[in-house]
């Protein structure tokens, strides 16, 4: 006879459903998130600072409604949550993974903190961030192989997820900080439209296109989040999508092994009822990563004048060649890649006109070997830079093989769409199995 599955082991939905149905308690949840976290974490170092008497208190609270009393609760009651630690909460250090910050100390929230509060999730704590969410990497390990990378900059999230320690968590993505993390872990990621969620009172890198986003289980627990974000409304994917099959131009950097598993998923979609047809982008997207670049550095150079002017010293080697990077470019190279990246998002809004949304890579393959190096994240700027939602799929891989899946992009506002999306592939991968 199977066994039920720990709380900490059910996906966002799963628990959500379990407690509005009284078979489980927020702190039920809460206590065996805590101890799968002091099972796990010296191993997988997730996490930078846990509340832990806070969050308990805050579950015995959700649990304290009278059972005859109106429904009030939000849609991610009860849910422990985990906050990458460049957002904000109250009482809590936010010091950005940088020696520069430590023990700085918040007064007031971040807004996607007090969103989620609002819900009813229950915050546990901050998970480990790369130096300032950019490429100098932390000391999370990777829970498919604690000896790969789990990516960045939202390593702590996504590992903290992918290793059961909360259901969700918040990230972050100006490069490929959200889906190359979830690709490397084997998880749900999402990034948002650009400005679809405000950012008071989160760490900014480069405002231009920096966007929140998070990581779950399953792609509908993304439904909960964006509820409590007031994104729309649900949505439901057509019978027969129609998926635009993009190789990128930067196909090279993707790894054979991987390129053979994308075209595989692609068929299986096809199998599936889904309609994929080639999507090669005009000679006029050449230069997308270098675009995303300018504005990416030379933004970075501005939010980070405090360290650069007064600590760079106490700043990694990678940071200091990227921002001095930033200082030898001309000052009209930004407005000139700003115009640039401004007219190919309308131009990618023309060419996917009838298509439900475009697949494309996730990175150039699996988690790479080693702790020091977070992966190429060329393949996710190029589609950062056009504003879109961005989501990475997994697709359950054999027993031994490293996590892998595919990334769905979608036009500007389009997020619920393309979580619906996601479900249906999602739903697709879990019925057939990868080959080995």
């Amino acid at each position: 006879m199977a066994t039920a599955p720990r709380p900490a082991d059910l996906t966002a939905t799963a628990a959500r459903r379990a407690i509005a149905e009284g078979r489980l308690t927020a702190q039920a949840l809460v206590q065996d998130c805590l101890d799968r976290i002091a099972e796990r974490d010296p191993k997988i170092r997730a996490w930078t600072r846990l509340d832990r008497e806070g969050a308990l208190a805050a579950a015995r609270a959700a649990d304290a409604r009278p059972a005859d009393a109106a429904p009030t609760e939000g849609p991610l009651h009860g849910l422990p949550i985990g906050i990458k630690d460049i957002f904000d909460v109250a009482g809590m250090p936010a010091e950005y993974g940088s020696p520069i910050h430590r023990g700085r100390q918040s007064s007031a929230e971040a807004t996607p903190v007090t969103l989620a509060r609002r819900a009813g999730a229950i915050v546990l704590g901050k998970t480990v961030t790369t130096e300032f969410a950019c490429f100098h990497a932390g000391p999370t390990r990777n829970p498919a192989d604690p000896e790969h990378t789990p990516g960045g900059s939202s390593s702590g999230s996504a590992a903290a997820v992918a290793d059961g320690h909360v259901p969700l968590a918040y990230g972050s993505q100006t490069v490929g900080s959200v889906i190359r993390p979830a690709a490397f872990c084997g998880v749900v990621g999402m990034k948002v439209t650009r400005g679809a969620v405000a950012l008071d009172g989160t760490m900014a890198l480069s405002p231009s296109v920096d966007s929140p986003g998070a990581f779950a289980r399953s792609v509908r627990d993304l439904d909960l989040l964006l509820d409590a974000w007031a994104l729309d409304t649900a949505a439901a994917a057509p019978a027969r999508p129609r998926f635009g099959w993009c190789r990128t131009p930067l196909w090279d950097l993707v790894e054979p092994d991987y390129r053979e598993r994308l075209d595989a998923m692609c068929r299986r979609l096809a199998a599936a009822g889904a309609e994929i047809v080639p999507l090669d982008l005009p000679a006029e997207f050449q230069p997308l990563r270098e675009v995303h670049r300018a504005i990416f550095t030379v933004e970075a150079l501005a939010t980070r004048a405090e360290e650069w002017a007064h600590h760079r010293a106490m700043l990694s080697p990678k940071l200091r060649d990227l921002l001095a990077e930033a200082e030898a470019r001309p000052p009209e190279e930004l407005a000139a890649a700003q115009a640039t990246a401004a007219g190919l998002r309308q131009r990618f809004d023309e060419l996917t006109r009838g298509l439900d949304a475009v697949l494309a890579p996730s990175s150039p393959g699996a988690a790479p070997r080693g702790l020091d190096y977070t992966g190429d994240p060329s393949l996710n700027g190029m589609w950062t830079l056009l504003h879109g939602p961005l989501l990475h799929v997994p697709e359950p891989q054999p027993k031994g093989r490293l996590p892998l899946g595919i990334q769905l992009v979608g036009r500007r506002g389009d997020d619920r769409r393309l979580i619906a999306l996601g479900a249906w592939v999602e739903a697709v991968f879990r019925r057939t199995t990868a080959a080995p």
